[in-house]
Protein backbone atom coordinates (compact mmCIF):
# COMPACT_ATOMS: atom_id res chain seq x y z
CA UNK A 1 0.00 0.00 0.00
CA UNK A 2 1.46 3.29 -0.63
CA UNK A 3 0.56 6.99 0.21
CA UNK A 4 -2.64 8.36 -1.20
CA UNK A 5 -2.18 11.81 -2.42
CA UNK A 6 -3.82 14.94 -0.67
CA UNK A 7 -6.23 16.83 -3.71
CA UNK A 8 -9.40 18.93 -2.90
CA UNK A 9 -11.70 16.99 -1.00
CA UNK A 10 -9.32 13.92 -0.74
CA UNK A 11 -7.61 12.06 2.64
CA UNK A 12 -4.28 11.73 2.14
CA UNK A 13 -2.99 8.62 4.36
CA UNK A 14 0.28 6.56 4.83
CA UNK A 15 0.60 2.78 5.73
CA UNK A 16 2.11 1.89 9.14
CA UNK A 17 2.71 -1.60 10.32
CA UNK A 18 2.32 -2.62 13.98
CA UNK A 19 6.09 -4.09 14.99
CA UNK A 20 6.61 -5.90 18.04
CA UNK A 21 8.67 -2.44 19.34
CA UNK A 22 5.44 -0.46 18.96
CA UNK A 23 3.17 -2.38 21.66
CA UNK A 24 3.06 -2.68 25.09
CA UNK A 25 3.37 -5.73 27.89
CA UNK A 26 -0.39 -6.26 27.37
CA UNK A 27 0.43 -6.74 23.41
CA UNK A 28 -0.99 -3.49 21.88
CA UNK A 29 0.30 -0.33 20.54
CA UNK A 30 1.29 1.93 23.65
CA UNK A 31 -0.62 4.90 23.45
CA UNK A 32 1.94 7.39 22.14
CA UNK A 33 3.00 5.34 19.70
CA UNK A 34 0.21 6.88 17.66
CA UNK A 35 1.13 10.11 18.39
CA UNK A 36 4.43 8.78 16.39
CA UNK A 37 2.41 7.20 13.77
CA UNK A 38 0.67 10.50 13.70
CA UNK A 39 3.55 12.84 13.04
CA UNK A 40 4.80 10.17 10.00
CA UNK A 41 1.56 10.89 8.44
CA UNK A 42 1.90 14.98 8.45
CA UNK A 43 5.32 14.64 7.63
CA UNK A 44 4.58 12.43 4.55
CA UNK A 45 2.11 14.73 3.58
CA UNK A 46 3.87 17.77 3.60
CA UNK A 47 6.54 16.27 1.23
CA UNK A 48 4.02 14.99 -0.85
CA UNK A 49 1.47 18.42 -1.22
CA UNK A 50 4.46 20.81 -1.17
CA UNK A 51 7.26 19.14 -2.62
CA UNK A 52 9.13 19.72 0.23
CA UNK A 53 10.50 17.86 3.45
CA UNK A 54 10.95 19.29 6.80
CA UNK A 55 14.87 19.07 6.88
CA UNK A 56 14.38 21.92 3.61
CA UNK A 57 12.22 23.66 5.66
CA UNK A 58 14.54 24.25 8.06
CA UNK A 59 17.33 24.83 6.60
CA UNK A 60 16.49 27.06 3.28
CA UNK A 61 13.35 28.97 4.97
CA UNK A 62 14.25 28.57 9.04
CA UNK A 63 11.15 27.61 9.91
CA UNK A 64 9.28 24.55 11.17
CA UNK A 65 5.98 23.32 12.17
CA UNK A 66 5.50 22.49 16.20
CA UNK A 67 2.84 20.53 17.37
CA UNK A 68 0.74 23.16 20.02
CA UNK A 69 -1.62 20.38 20.88
CA UNK A 70 -3.33 17.26 20.69
CA UNK A 71 -6.53 15.57 21.31
CA UNK A 72 -6.83 11.99 20.80
CA UNK A 73 -9.76 9.57 21.39
CA UNK A 74 -8.40 5.91 21.94
CA UNK A 75 -11.67 4.05 20.52
CA UNK A 76 -9.73 0.47 19.82
CA UNK A 77 -6.57 -1.34 20.38
CA UNK A 78 -4.00 -1.66 17.65
CA UNK A 79 -2.03 -5.18 17.59
CA UNK A 80 0.88 -6.79 16.54
CA UNK A 81 1.72 -7.13 13.15
CA UNK A 82 -1.98 -5.00 12.33
CA UNK A 83 -1.41 -2.87 9.26
CA UNK A 84 -2.67 0.36 9.79
CA UNK A 85 -4.05 3.18 7.76
CA UNK A 86 -2.97 6.76 9.38
CA UNK A 87 -4.76 9.81 7.47
CA UNK A 88 -5.19 13.60 7.30
CA UNK A 89 -7.66 15.80 6.25
CA UNK A 90 -6.74 19.99 6.80
CA UNK A 91 -9.43 20.91 9.42
CA UNK A 92 -8.27 24.72 9.30
CA UNK A 93 -5.59 27.01 8.33
CA UNK A 94 -4.37 30.23 9.65
CA UNK A 95 -1.91 32.94 9.47
CA UNK A 96 0.65 30.72 11.57
CA UNK A 97 -1.09 27.57 12.27
CA UNK A 98 -3.27 24.50 10.60
CA UNK A 99 -5.38 22.13 12.33
CA UNK A 100 -5.78 18.79 11.04
CA UNK A 101 -8.29 15.98 11.57
CA UNK A 102 -6.03 12.83 12.02
CA UNK A 103 -7.84 9.52 12.22
CA UNK A 104 -6.22 5.62 12.52
CA UNK A 105 -7.79 2.60 11.02
CA UNK A 106 -7.15 -0.91 11.18
CA UNK A 107 -6.17 -1.68 7.37
CA UNK A 108 -7.81 -5.64 7.45
CA UNK A 109 -11.71 -4.96 8.56
CA UNK A 110 -11.34 -1.30 8.36
CA UNK A 111 -11.68 -0.74 12.07
CA UNK A 112 -11.95 3.02 13.23
CA UNK A 113 -8.86 2.79 15.95
CA UNK A 114 -7.93 6.42 16.81
CA UNK A 115 -9.68 10.07 15.83
CA UNK A 116 -7.59 13.25 16.91
CA UNK A 117 -7.37 16.79 15.85
CA UNK A 118 -3.90 18.23 16.15
CA UNK A 119 -3.11 21.87 15.77
CA UNK A 120 0.54 23.04 14.57
CA UNK A 121 2.01 26.24 15.01
CA UNK A 122 4.37 27.54 11.66
CA UNK A 123 7.79 29.02 14.13
CA UNK A 124 10.52 30.70 13.00
CA UNK A 125 13.85 28.48 14.55
CA UNK A 126 15.45 31.38 15.96
CA UNK A 127 14.05 33.24 17.77
CA UNK A 128 11.40 29.85 18.22
CA UNK A 129 8.69 32.23 18.09
CA UNK A 130 5.52 32.09 16.02
CA UNK A 131 5.68 33.22 12.38
CA UNK A 132 2.73 33.22 9.42
CA UNK A 133 2.98 30.68 6.93
CA UNK A 134 5.17 31.38 4.05
CA UNK A 135 3.34 31.58 0.74
CA UNK A 136 4.71 29.10 -0.95
CA UNK A 137 3.73 27.24 1.40
CA UNK A 138 0.15 28.62 2.34
CA UNK A 139 -0.41 28.78 -1.72
CA UNK A 140 -0.58 24.49 -1.70
CA UNK A 141 -2.19 24.05 1.83
CA UNK A 142 -5.48 26.37 0.92
CA UNK A 143 -6.35 24.37 -1.76
CA UNK A 144 -6.86 21.40 0.36
CA UNK A 145 -9.24 22.89 3.18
Amino acid sequence: MRPVPATPGHTFSIPVRVYYEDTDAGGVVYYANYLRFLERCRTEWMRAVTGHDQAFLAREHNIAFAVRSVQADYLRPALLDDLLTITLEVEKLGASQAVFRQTVYREEDQTLLLTSTVKVVCVNLNPMKATPIPAFLREKLETLQ
